[in-house]
């Protein structure tokens, strides 16, 4: 019964597992998964025996509960970045789940809550490095609750402040011991459970097994290694001994003593410089990191090995990006004069290859005893050597060799590269930790040379202990040690690289080395012993981990903690943060003797002063500054700087979809539905057209109807056209209004609709479509665009206004004459010849339509002269030209002119001709024509020519009247007084030109009004956020001020109250315009209802991008301004969403400092022209972040932010009202020339106020002085910064900007205060005559106006930039290069500058 009952266990198990087992998995491998998915186990097994493939089967079993939408998650935890995307693929293989990779270079340490959020509902297993799992626990970005499964690969690493260590002690076991049993399964895997050096007794290693388990909360799973080696090969170990003599002891301690000389004499050379303090400590250590790897070269492989070390250091000396000042020359001096000493010590001073004195070529390793004897090399290097060329006949050569210098693996490869060719085709690399300075690799070209190894193309790696862990090289055959193992753990892992049958596992030990050899013999046999103490260790019970009470600060609302150990990573994190510049990185700085901590001046929390144990006291500081940080905001409930989810938000913000298919709106005033009343009224407004060109047709005055009262602003509508006469002045008054009949209505339409027809397209196909759509006029009940278009009387026939004799021509059959008879045959009939004075008629025989003036004297056989000198009559012309015979040859011509062309003429620019006066002219035989309306003047069709543009133009003023109404409504509906006034103002205008863009060619466009408008924008914002936030440090205030006025936010701002609607972003093509009262084009147009205001109708769609929307609302802003004031402005602002109040709060200050003793207040004040209430706000305004002193709480960085607006915006405004016919581009450029750190620092050294500023940075002092020799060379008075051949500290041109903030804030937000005192400085002030464009601008304008190719490249070496233009200009090729010790974009400039005058040589000549 018994064994039946265990039959049936078993059965049900093997179900149980049947699910998640591989097909391929082996018996031990089954085990080890059963067990893992009762508890919590650490496999411990031999390298190559499988371990990860359990790891995947454990996923598969915990896949029900992984899978979406499910809240859970598994985490795939590996030591180093290389193994994130081996791992992750290996769970892609073998199961269905989604995987997601992590490592710190994809910027995971600057990622929010909500970034986290997304990848946690998007995958379903996250492998990455420990340490990001541990942050996120600790910013509570992630719950342990969320993690059913947590695999931690290499889990040795689990002591001491190992991320491993540090996430089971502070979460897992903290919940545990809270009695919380919803905790992750977790599974480790290694194949050693020991990490350090190998005891002195098989206790120490059950000690060490016994505290993994416990930290782990898990039970170690192992087996017999027959179990494991029935599977997979292990290596055969050999030892390998090398004699213990070296290099002579003559040949090294000369070749120390001139190596040591030549380093002290490069140290004399840095303390006699003039580099800054922080560059030359960073050639100190350079030099002497050379020479320490070049002395252990030396001493460890021999002369030759350390020449490569040398000549390695020289040639992967990294580039700086410092100034002059870099010290790079002396570094690389440094290791050039060690190459060259160390050469002198080769047979004939050569290096590699040489001829010796007997006229043979030497090499290398031709010899390598005697090599060995000269001590070019080191005995140690031959056992390499040796050991290798013992395998030469070895098919399919697989070999690492592990080393622990990365120097080592460098110079080997090499060394082997030179001589193993003289035995075999074998090919070496290396592969070293990517931040070890000294040949940089990337993690591509590791596993560039990893897959070379694989597939046979490389044959010997040279590692360090990067592949000592996981990296799956299965076709290794051969591992070296050439160093020993430090560690047990080392000696199994490298060991394990060797996977191949019957490979083997050489441990090189010096001669004599018994301690070595001891600890080696150790090591074999720690595998087994480690195994049994685990097999023994499996038995007994998880004990509880035992740990000393840590403080820790922990946030309610979200469960973040910090602790001791991680309070000084949170406070170097938080200022990383906080802004900086070129001179100063804000960091905290800890005063041991008193115990305090001093953060930046950016910071608003005062120094932290703390007692305890002197060991943790910086730790307790830190962790304070934590809880303080978090208690005013500067830290989020996520413990993470509050300026990280401001970041996070914009960049949210910034990538919401945003469709570029917006409505275009047409003005309700001219929108209906069609009236079927017995009288229709009408509202008439007389357009007035004058004339302002001599002309032999003149122009007569048009009635617009409109079924709407338009808005009484628009009777003093005047605008000008241009054309190819001249111009053309329109304006619009109301007269009166008329009552129409249905009949009426018709006739008025049918009228405009022939007229407007003909004179836009020339086709009498389009026009009789457009007539017959009149016959359904009445038949629905669509909104369509109903107004009228009436030819108006001429003034001596007035008081009627409308000339109804015109509108009735359009049916000329109804026509009779008294006077005459019928006589003059036509398409139409025999017709009254006054009838054919004044008509519209159609030719078909050529398809073109005529306006006709008079009957001439000449008839079919009149002579006709033709272009090319001949004569023939009418009559034979049109027989031989068209094929038509005329029947009335006697019948008198009519004298006629081609129709009308209609343009636009809203651009304000005169037009070419399209032909000449006298081909206008032409007679026409009465019976090849068909009359369309008769009698109607010329003049009236040369006038109704005009009407699409003039219509084009009201309708856009209608779009600006009710863009402004919608806005005053808003004003009135929340009771804002101050705005009435601009119900009197005529400041459509103004809207009109902010909603129009230059895309449509007009004579105005927004770009002066979103100048200053953004400027305007930017200092309300400022201004609002210095006044709310006066606890926010400048990068904070930057980033909020973007959230309201990036094109994003502005863009939001303006489709939320429907903006995009009135924008004008195509030029008008009047053959697109829609002609009222013609339903022959298929037209619908859209009602949609306005929440805040009347109807609006949509005439369709157009596409208008974020910055257009964006530009417009600051345009807008700028409108209001310049027309209504400040008031105006901000209540516009208030209106689509911006909140901005600039009612005086008091700027909260609490600084007791004697200003008089840390800068000079009486000359700054006398230069400022300003005496300050407050001054501490002068000293805080000449205060750099870099000075770190206690006496002065605060830095100039947020007076700066509030400064660079206040002074944009006044610069700005007083251009526009100072040059009010500026174009926009010209104010645009003058603001560029005057608002710009160039022009600021120009004028703060011409003032003297850098001798004032209050800082400690060296590099900035260094700066400053080489600004100062070159400002003695220009005059200031032309160059406005552009002509400078150096770069400006930005420090200066902050101060500037400082300075203007203090001023504000002290007299009260006085902008005309702060205008008075900082002009000054400025003078003189850029003007029209002394602007100049900044050369790059220039240059590239002149290659875009001339179609010139350009291309400019930068690069930079040994610190020097180099910037190199070329500019193809039609054939012709103008290059020039700079080069210097200057910033890249000084550089830029200077070579723009030579390239701008060799084109002007050019065209000189």
């Amino acid at each position: 019964m018994e064994e039946m009952t265990m039959a049936i266990d078993n059965c049900s198990k093997q179900k149980q597992l049947s699910h998640h087992v591989l097909p391929f998995a082996r018996s031990y491998q089954v085990e080890a998964l059963e067990k893992a998915m009762k508890e919590n186990t650490i496999v411990f097994l031999e390298t190559g025996a499988g371990k990860t493939l359990i790891a995947i089967m454990l996923l598969r079993s915990y896949a029900y509960l992984l899978r979406k939408p499910l809240p859970y998650i598994a985490i795939f935890l590996v030591p180093k970045v290389v193994l994130v995307s081996q791992q992750a693929e290996a769970v892609k293989a073998l199961t269905d789940l989604k995987v997601g990779m992590y490592w710190g270079e994809m910027g995971v340490d600057y990622w929010d809550a909500s970034t986290w959020k997304k990848e946690f509902e998007k995958h379903e297993v996250l492998v990455m490095t420990p340490v990001i799992l541990l942050r996120s626990l600790r910013h509570s970005f992630l719950k342990l609750s969320m993690i059913k499964l947590l695999i931690m690969d290499e889990c040795h690493h689990a002591r001491g402040r190992d991320p491993y260590a540090c996430i089971m002690r502070e979460f897992y076991h903290d919940q545990l011991k809270s009695g919380v049993s919803d905790l992750p399964r977790i599974f480790g895997m290694t194949a050693s459970p020991i990490k350090s050096n190998v005891g002195n007794s098989e206790w120490t290693l059950a000690e060490s097994i016994r505290k993994l388990m416990t930290l782990m909360h898990s039970k170690v799973y192992t087996c017999e290694s027959e179990a494991v080696t029935e599977f997979i090969p292990i290596s055969t170990p050999k030892f390998k001994v090398y004699r213990e003599d070296e290099i002579s002891y003559v040949l090294f301690q000369e070749l120390a003593v001139k190596l040591k000389m030549l380093k002290q004499q490069h140290e004399l050379a840095l303390r006699n410089s003039d580099f800054t303090e922080s560059a030359a400590e960073s050639a100190h250590k350079r030099i002497e990191k050379s020479f320490y790897a070049i002395m252990f070269c030396l001493d460890d492989l021999g002369v030759w090995l350390a020449l490569k070390a040398a000549e390695s250091l020289f040639s992967n000396e990294t580039e700086s990006f410092l100034r002059d000042n870099s010290g790079d020359g002396l570094v690389k001096s440094f290791s050039l004069a060690t190459v060259n000493h160390l050469t002198t010590y080769l047979p004939s001073g050569n290096d590699c290859t040489t001829i010796d004195r007997i006229g043979t070529q030497w090499s290398i390793g031709d010899n390598i005893k005697s090599d060995v004897d000269m001590g070019l090399l080191t005995s140690k290097v031959f056992c390499l050597v040796d050991s290798l060329l013992e395998y030469r006949d070895l098919n399919n050569m697989r070999c690492i060799v592990f080393v622990e210098r990365v120097i080592t693996a460098v110079v080997l490869e090499t060394l082997l590269n030179v001589l193993l060719p003289k035995y075999n085709s074998w090919k070496t690399k290396f592969i070293a930790g990517h931040n070890s300075g000294l040949k940089n690799q990337t993690r591509n070209k590791q596993n560039e040379i990893v897959e070379e190894f694989r597939d046979g193309l490389v044959n010997i790696i040279v590692a360090t202990s990067i592949l000592e862990e996981g990296l799956d090289v299965q076709s290794c055959n051969l591992v070296i040690r050439f160093d020993p193992c430090p560690t047990v753990c080392s000696f199994i892992q490298s060991r394990g690289r060797a996977r191949m049958q019957n490979s083997d596992y050489i441990l090189m030990v010096k001669s004599g080395d018994s301690a070595t050899h001891s600890r080696l013999e150790k090591y074999l046999a720690s595998g087994d012993i480690m195994r049994k103490e685990s097999l023994r260790q499996s038995s007994i019970p998880c004990g509880s981990l035992e740990q000393l009470p840590e403080e820790v600060y922990r946030v309610e609302s979200t469960g973040a903690i910090v602790n001791l150990s991680s309070s000084i990573t949170l406070i170097y994190l938080y200022c990383s943060w906080l802004p900086s510049d070129g001179y100063f990185k804000p960091s905290p700085r800890w005063d041991k003797e008193t115990g305090t901590l001093y953060l930046p001046k950016s910071c608003p929390l005062q120094p932290i002063q703390v007692q305890g144990d002197k060991k943790f006291l910086k730790n307790i500081a830190c962790l304070e500054g934590c809880k303080q940080l978090h208690n005013i905001g500067a830290l989020t409930d996520n413990l993470v700087p509050d300026i990280v989810v401001e970041e996070a938000e914009v960049d949210e913000f910034e990538n919401e979809p945003y469709n570029e298919e917006q409505p275009s709106y047409v003005p309700p005033q001219l929108i209906n539905h069609l009236s079927k009343d017995d009288k229709t009224m009408y509202h008439c407004y007389l357009i007035e057209l004058k004339q302002n060109f001599s002309y032999d047709i003149s122009v007569c005055d048009i009635v617009l109807a409109t079924r709407s009262e338009l808005d009484p602003e628009t009777e003093s509508t005047q605008f000008e056209m241009c054309f190819d006469h001249g111009s053309l002045s329109v304006n619009l008054r109301r007269i009166r209004a008329v009552h129409l009949s249905p009949n009426e209505v018709l006739l008025c339409k049918t009228f405009q609709v022939t007229v407007l027809k003909i004179l836009v397209h020339h086709n009498i196909d389009k026009l009789a479509a457009s007539l017959k759509s009149l016959d359904k006029l009445y038949l629905d009940d669509d909104l369509e665009i109903d107004y009228l278009l009436l030819p108006a009387t001429a003034i001596q026939h007035r008081p009627a206004v409308i000339d109804w004799v015109s509108i009735t021509s359009v049916n000329p059959s109804k026509i009779t004459c008294e006077k005459h008879s019928p006589k003059l045959w036509t398409k139409n009939g025999l017709v009254c010849p006054c009838i054919l004075q004044d008509s519209l008629v159609y030719t078909p025989h050529n398809g073109h339509i005529y306006i006709t003036t008079s009957i001439m004297e000449l008839d079919g056989n009149s002579l006709l002269e033709l272009r090319d000198g001949g004569v023939t009559t009418y009559k034979k012309y049109y027989e031989e030209k068209h094929g038509t015979q005329l029947c009335f040859e006697h019948q008198q011509l009519l004298n006629a002119r081609h129709i009308f062309l209609v343009k636009n003429y809203s651009h304000g620019c005169r037009q070419e001709k399209d032909r000449e006066a006298g081909k206008n002219f032409v007679e026409l035989p009465p019976e090849l024509c068909c009359i369309i309306m008769s009698p109607i003047s010329i003049s009236t069709l040369y006038s109704f020519s005009f009407v699409p543009s003039i219509m084009h133009r009201l309708e856009s003023l209608l779009g600006a009247y009710n863009l402004k109404k919608t806005y005053l409504d808003h004003c009135k509906q929340h009771e804002i007084q101050t705005v009435k006034r601009l119900w009197y103002l005529r400041f459509a205008l103004k809207v009109l030109e902010a909603i129009t863009t230059k895309r449509c060619k007009e004579p105005f466009h927004y770009e002066s009004l979103e100048t200053l408008g953004d400027s305007f924008l930017k200092y309300a914002a400022s201004k609002e956020l210095f006044k709310s936030y006066q606890n926010l440090h400048e990068g904070l205030l930057s980033v909020k001020r973007t959230k309201i006025i990036s094109n994003a936010a502005l863009c939001k701002f303006g489709c939320n109250c429907g903006l995009p609607g009135f924008i004008r972003n195509a030029p008008f093509d009047p053959h697109t315009w829609l002609i009222p009262g013609d339903k022959s084009e298929s037209f619908k147009l859209k009602e949609e209802l306005d929440s805040n205001g009347p109807k609006i109708y949509v005439s369709g769609k157009q596409k208008l991008k974020r910055k257009i929307i964006a530009d417009v609302v600051e345009a807008l802003i700028g409108a209001f301004l310049t027309s209504g004031g400040e008031n105006a402005a901000l209540l516009f602002m208030d209106w689509i969403g911006i909140k901005v109040n600039f009612d005086i709060v008091p700027y909260e200050r609490h600084i007791s400092i004697q200003p008089e003793k840390l800068v000079n207040v009486n000359f700054l004040e006398s230069l400022l022209k300003y005496s300050f209430h407050d001054r501490s706000l002068l000293v805080e305004a000449l205060t750099h972040g870099s000075y770190m002193l206690p006496e002065i709480p605060s830095c100039y960085q947020r007076l700066e932010f509030l400064g660079d607006s206040i002074l944009d915006y006044l610069i700005t405004m007083h251009l526009y009202e100072k040059y009010p016919g500026l174009s926009p581009g010209q104010l645009t450029d003058m603001r560029s020339a005057s608002v710009n750190n160039d022009c600021y620092a120009w004028s703060a050294i011409k003032a003297g106020l850098h001798k004032h500023i209050l800082h400690t940075s060296q590099e900035l002092q260094k700066h400053i002085f080489n600004t100062l020799n070159t400002f003695g060379k220009l005059a200031s008075s032309t160059t406005f910064g552009w002509e400078c051949e150096t770069s400006f500290p930005k420090v200066l041109g902050d101060i500037i900007e400082s300075l203007a903030g203090a001023i504000l804030v002290d007299s009260g937000y006085n902008k005309e205060v702060v205008w008075q005192s900082i002009r000054q400085l400025l003078e003189p002030l850029v003007t029209l005559e002394t602007l100049k464009l900044h050369p790059v601008r220039e240059l590239t304008e002149l290659c875009q106006r001339e179609g010139y190719t350009q291309n400019i490249t930068i690069s930079s070496k040994d610190g020097v930039i180099c910037a190199r233009v070329e500019v193809d200009a039609n054939g012709a090729t103008h290059q020039y290069e700079f080069s210097g010790c200057v910033d890249k974009k000084t550089a830029k400039k200077l070579a723009c500058k030579e390239i701008l005058k060799s084109l002007q040589k050019t065209e000189g000549k």
